[in-house]
């Protein structure tokens, strides 16, 4: 298969160009799995069935099917494959780098074909493990669900390869915008499925629907590449060989974090059924909506140029930009943090329908991950871009045993309950990142240098002051106990954030911070543009 069209200029466009692609459809996917996930909430099974234990179901039968495609696959979707095609393309090797990409793509295929197998067969004996508080009637739900998800490990698989490569490349556009038609089927097969005989397992359809639609989208962006498809393995390729054992410790870092889920999942079916596996996922899903927006974003919008930059011989280039996007991630992440905790029991609720003091507690214990499991994003990438997948799988070990340790002491029903599932998080988060880092500095004697040190320590001081614009509106504008709906909430919501980054942008701009100056000048172009003063 042949995949070719007329040929396009070598120019790429600009990184700031690419990271507001993928932050802006970020951004509706976010939206678009905020909403799925109400309206799975609030949707299905008998209407006096508590909403947290609908929901415990769906979220149940996804633990295993991610499980897998994260374990065997996802590690060679991007971090530990695509250093290897920037090798090929900065050597003008493009048929090369095809040929690795199909390669991988054939040998990953047959895995995962063999996984949806696997998850076909044992489907209840799965959920028995995952979730053993669940009633029968509900294991059965989860069961069947699981079942539709069977192959989504191997389209995934087949659609990171092919996004992989494009990124590569400098083609962004369909790896973003392929996950919204995901997120769309799900929530297409909520209105279809509810109030039927097929009830909350039409969401397994529809998540099938959505895998198969977004392999369809990655493909078109296919055309143009001279993409060659063939049916074969290339194991005596050298660069091939190299890729293979780099994956390996990829791929069970990956894992280990689904691992840490499943285990998650199971403390909280222990302590409260169905209805703590909803409360922990539906924070979970609210913590996680600010790492893929802007860590995950941000991080993968600059990897490719951090591979350039290594394959170029720059390393002090590499260290320049990674420095300039982790102050960029650093500065964006913090006045999210402060607004999450402040606004804990906005979110819950507006995830939720109805009043959820547990998800906004959960949600509260969860904050300081988000600040870490964002810098992780791209502190992860600096080792895979020089190759190196063993150190993080080497940490993620350590902290995977941590963090099974400190769950299950935690959450314990004398202790915190399923927040201490939480609080666990956040600690190991912390403790991660904070390794890597030193092992970054010891390897790299200039990255931390008294440049960066004053520029986190300025960040840290503006933050302070969001921190005090943040808890001066909500003592003004508190959350009622009759607030509901999203006109109200959302006025709410809007007004604190609006507030704090306000603040944020003031006081950044007092203390000079070089974050800040694009920002500024993009508002000074709106403001003098009009009547034609210069800019």
């Amino acid at each position: 298969m042949a995949v070719s069209g007329p040929a396009k200029s070598k120019k790429r466009i600009p990184l700031s160009s690419v990271a507001l692609l993928l932050i802006g459809t970020a951004m509706i996917g976010q939206v678009l799995g905020f909403l799925r996930t109400k309206l799975i909430n609030a949707n299905f099974d008998n209407p006096h069935t508590p909403l947290a234990e609908r929901a415990g179901v769906y979220f149940a039968a996804f633990n295993i099917p991610d499980l897998f495609f994260y374990t065997i696959a996802a590690g060679a979707l991007g971090v530990a494959f695509m250093p290897y095609l920037a090798d090929h393309l900065h050597k003008g090797d493009k048929r090369g780098m095809w040929q690795l990409s199909a390669s991988l793509m054939n040998l990953l295929a047959l895995l995962m074909l063999g996984v949806g197998l696997v998850i076909l067969i044992f489907a209840h004996p799965l959920i028995n493990l995952v979730a053993p508080g669940l009633t029968i009637d509900q294991k059965d739900n989860a069961a069947t669900l699981m079942r539709f998800l069977a192959l989504n490990p191997f389209l995934f698989t087949i659609s990171g390869i092919m996004t992989a490569a494009q990124q590569t490349i400098g083609r962004f556009f369909f790896y973003a915008i392929a996950p919204l038609f995901y997120n769309m089927s799900i929530i297409a097969g909520i209105y279809i499925f509810k109030g039927t005989s097929v009830g909350i397992v039409g969401l397994g359809i529809g998540a099938l629907v959505g895998g198969i639609l977004q392999l369809i989208i990655v493909s078109l962006g296919l055309i143009g590449t001279d993409f060659h498809w063939h049916p074969k393995i290339m194991w005596r390729n050298r660069d091939f060989q190299a890729m293979l054992r780099q994956l390996p410790p990829r791929s069970l870092d990956q894992g280990i974090d689904q691992i840490q889920s499943v285990t998650d999942t199971r403390f909280a079916s222990n302590v409260a059924g169905a209805t703590g596996i909803s409360n922990y996922n539906n924070a979970y899903v609210l913590h996680t909506a600010p790492i893929l927006l802007l860590g995950t974003a941000i991080s993968t919008a600059v990897f490719p140029r951090l591979n350039e930059r290594l394959s170029q011989g720059r390393p002090d280039l590499f260290r320049r930009d990674f420095l300039r996007t982790l102050r960029l991630i650093m500065w964006l992440t913090a006045p999210v943090i402060v607004i999450s905790f402040f606004a804990r029991g906005y979110l819950a609720r507006l995830i939720f329908s109805q009043n959820a003091p547990e998800i906004a507690l959960v949600f509260g214990f969860l904050v300081a991950a988000i600040f870490f499991r964002t810098i992780y994003t791209l502190v992860s990438r600096w080792f895979y871009s020089q190759k190196d997948t063993i150190t993080p799988l080497l940490v993620s070990v350590f902290t995977i045993f941590l963090n099974v340790m400190l769950a299950y002491l935690l959450s314990r029903p004398t202790a915190y309950g399923v927040a201490g599932l939480a609080f666990a998080q956040s600690l190991v988060a912390t403790v991660e990142v904070s390794i890597l880092f030193f092992i970054m500095a010891r390897r790299d004697r200039k990255l931390i240098d008294l440049t960066f040190i004053g520029a986190v320590a300025k960040i840290i001081s503006v933050t302070g002051f969001s921190i005090v614009a943040a808890y001066a509106t909500i003592t003004l504008y508190p959350l009622g106990i009759n607030d509901r709906g999203l006109a109200v909430l959302g006025t709410k919501l809007a007004l604190l954030s609006a507030v704090t980054f306000g603040v944020h942008i003031a006081i950044s701009a007092i203390f000079d911070l070089d974050e800040v100056r694009p920002i500024l000048k993009r508002i000074r172009k709106i403001i003098y543009k009009p009547v034609g003063q210069p800019y």
